[in-house]
């Protein structure tokens, strides 16, 4: 495990839509340099940045077109490499967005694996034998090649996938994981991470990564041989880069190789249900006030996860990301503080997505690169209320995307004045998150008390003893099973040690040492 992970609190940041820093409406790495000393005073000392390289831009970056190299529209590698000194020169780190199981169609490997003559680039992508029979089971493209032959694709038609190879090979165009063409594509992989790591960079967010190896069993065994593989490269070459994992199964993310896998929104999973839980119109998520779902709906599926892996490494909770509704959208400012301070002082590395610490609204627009519903989450940051939000000084109408034209749009500036506002909220956290060593420790979480009947909850951290009670109405948890607090380290509303119980106020969270 690198070192650096023990209190590595992360910011995400959706290049794009962040900082412009030239005015032509679109986000960049002098932007983000800009605001480094901002993320750093919110108390996150790590970086993850969705994909920066050269791309068509059909599904935002996700269609890497060359890995070796930036998007203009962000800045040269140059700027990039000054991003990662910056970023250092300040003591944080940063995660590149590595996108392993697919390119775009652009992409000059599938533009020679494309031809009809036989080239060392034929077998980086998944091909069938000819143009006719459609293979069962992938989605695919047809008839637009000059080669006989149908291609797979990872996710959007314009990411064919590349070949790592079949765990079973089961027909004549399914090659093993040790065919020389599929041992080259992933040696391709391992040198585009060396690329960036020898330029500067900590470590990677791995896009889809369990999706490497088709036709995979349950356990993902193929796939897990590749990132073991891989990690083994990083642990003699480059022991203190991290790899986070887009996977949510920790069990086998975590075995596999990386340091942290993600507890993504998935409907209806323990995450989902914290913040996002919608059904017929009714919000029964665990922190809306007049929800009736007890904490344990979330730790029942959280812990099973957690308890394996938690000596080996991380787990990872996130307020949102690029692909996530805004937690906002379900949640007042009052219920979004007490599910931010739960977050941000359970263990693991926590993530936070860019605007989420002032509440930045979900807004339904028009699918711009490929994000549809996604949209909504991805627009410009909102630094204060000079023209478009401080974002840039562009025309409106060149922006990446619209920013919020309401009176009330919260803003960095606006909240930084007012104390008892969401950003300072999440600075308190925070402070006292990067003070304590027990929220540091990853192996220490301790349920102490959650009912099916109650809405109030209790967790250890080491020698601290955390309570919540997201509800709009008191609650009294009895101490006979709980520690006595001696000292009160934070609180938000009010929360009360007495003889024998803890009274908590409607909504409210309480930290104390025990």
């Amino acid at each position: 495990m690198p070192k650096w992970l023990k209190d590595a609190v992360f910011y995400e940041i959706y290049p794009q839509s962040f900082k412009d820093s030239n005015g032509d409406g679109i986000g960049d790495f002098n932007g983000i340099i800009e605001k480094l000393d901002y993320i750093k005073d919110l108390g996150c000392n790590a970086i993850w940045m969705n994909p920066c390289y050269d791309s068509p831009f059909r599904d935002a970056g996700y269609d890497v077109r060359d890995y070796k190299k930036t998007a203009a529209r962000y800045g040269s590698n140059e700027d990039l490499i000054r991003l990662f000194a910056e970023v250092h020169k300040r003591d944080m780190h940063i995660l590149l967005d590595l996108v392993p199981g697919h390119t775009s169609e652009e992409h000059e490997w599938f533009q020679a694996s494309s031809k009809p003559e036989p080239n060392e680039y034929s077998d980086r992508y998944v091909w069938t034998d000819d143009w006719f029979h459609a293979p069962e089971g992938f989605n695919y493209v047809a008839g637009e090649s000059l080669r006989n032959g149908i291609y797979i694709l990872n996710f959007f038609k314009c990411q064919p996938a590349l070949n790592y190879g079949f765990l079973k090979p089961e027909k004549s165009w399914q090659k093993g994981l040790d065919d020389p063409a599929c041992v080259a594509t992933k040696e391709a992989l391992k040198d585009v991470m060396r690329f960036w790591l020898d330029a500067g960079c900590d470590g990677f967010r791995v896009d889809m990564a369990d999706s490497l190896v088709k036709k995979d069993d349950e356990k993902k065994s193929g796939t897990a041989m590749i990132w073991k593989d891989i990690r083994k490269m990083l642990d003699e070459s480059y022991p203190e880069a991290a790899l986070v994992s887009e996977w949510n199964r920790p069990e086998l993310a975590i075995p596999a190789g990386f340091h942290m896998d993600f507890n993504l929104d998935w409907v209806g999973n323990a995450y989902n249900l914290l913040m996002r839980d919608v059904q017929d119109g009714r919000n029964n998520s665990i922190f809306h006030k007049d929800s009736d779902r007890s904490i344990l709906d979330f730790f029942g599926e959280y812990l099973e996860k957690y308890e394996v892996i938690k000596e080996q490494g991380h787990y990872c909770l996130i307020t949102g990301n690029h692909d996530t509704i805004r937690a906002s959208y379900y949640l007042d400012v009052s219920e979004l503080k007490l599910a931010y301070a739960f977050l941000l002082t359970m263990p693991g590395n926590p993530f936070i997505y860019y605007g989420d610490e002032i509440g930045m609204r979900y807004r339904e627009l028009a699918s711009k690169e490929g994000g549809y519903t996604r949209t909504g989450s991805r627009t410009p940051m909102q630094w204060d209320d000079s023209v478009n939000c401080g974002f840039s000084t562009a025309a409106a109408a060149d922006l990446y995307l619209p920013v919020d034209g309401s009176e009330d749009a919260p803003t960095v500036a606006g909240q930084e004045k007012d104390k008892d506002s969401l950003l300072n909220t999440v600075k308190a956290v925070l402070a006292l998150r990067n003070s304590e060593d027990d929220l540091k420790e990853n192996a220490n979480l301790k349920l102490v008390y959650a009912r099916k009947e109650d809405r109030g909850f209790a967790y250890r951290r080491g020698n601290l003893l955390l309570l919540c009670n997201p509800s709009g109405k008191e609650v009294v948890i009895e101490a006979k099973d709980l520690p006595a607090g001696t000292e009160k380290r934070f609180e938000i509303g009010k929360t009360e040690c007495q003889t024998g119980k803890y009274v908590l106020g409607a909504q409210s969270f309480g930290i104390y040492a025990c």
